[in-house]
């Protein structure tokens, strides 16, 4: 049935999504660099910042964020998933609590992840998030 299909293909959306938050919260870079695609297309723009374009330049902003952070939590509440083809996209508000330096932080973020289908995998294309005050 269609409906099933699209339902699978949203699950699976949804589970590279997880993978991408799960990655970021434990600061694991292996696993960051599995969800992410390595393509020189590829765009990120962390919360204030001007956006990176290719993952050499989102690598290393990912490996910085993760030696001056010492704790993360992130919760996630979806508030849109769509799947076209080989597109997919994810709107999600991010809480977020960070120990870094001995401080305690908590920032709430408006996300879009973008994701591209490659074989059976779903891999992060793009991920925008703009700070909710």
């Amino acid at each position: 049935m269609e409906s099933d299909r699209v339902e699978t293909e949203t699950e699976a959306l949804l589970a590279a999504n997880e993978a991408f938050y799960r990655a970021f919260e434990k600061r694991d870079m292996e696993a960051m660099e599995a969800v992410c695609s390595q393509g020189i297309g590829c765009l990120c723009a962390h919360p204030g910042r001007l956006p990176l374009q290719g993952w050499q330049a989102i690598g290393e902003s990912w490996r910085a964020i993760f030696r001056n952070t010492d704790y993360l939590e992130i919760d996630t509440e979806i508030i849109s998933v769509e799947v076209n083809g080989d597109l997919g996209y994810v709107v999600a508000i991010e809480h977020v609590m960070q120990v870094a330096k001995r401080q305690r932080g908590k920032a709430r973020s408006l996300a879009t992840n973008i994701f591209e289908r490659m074989g059976p995998n779903w891999y992060l294309i793009h991920h925008h998030g703009s700070p909710l005050l």
